[in-house]
């Protein structure tokens, strides 16, 4: 059986940690800043960690293979 390799677009955009927890980039922060206020801003600056059980699994599918 030939080998899996890892999706590469997958690997890109989500980060395992140490712990096992997965962190993606907020969406909506790379332009049209002016008329975000500036909490809203600070919030997406920051990485977000998936929450649903559904998709960490079928994250760390792609990621590990």
């Amino acid at each position: 059986m030939p080998k899996v390799k890892t999706k590469k677009i997958v690997s890109k955009r989500f980060r395992l940690t140490k712990n096992g927890k997965i962190l993606h980039r907020t969406q909506g922060r790379r332009h049209i800043r002016r008329r975000k206020t500036k909490s809203r801003q600070r919030r997406q600056d920051k990485s977000r960690q998936i929450t649903n059980t559904k998709e960490k699994t079928r994250v760390k599918r792609f990621i590990n293979t």
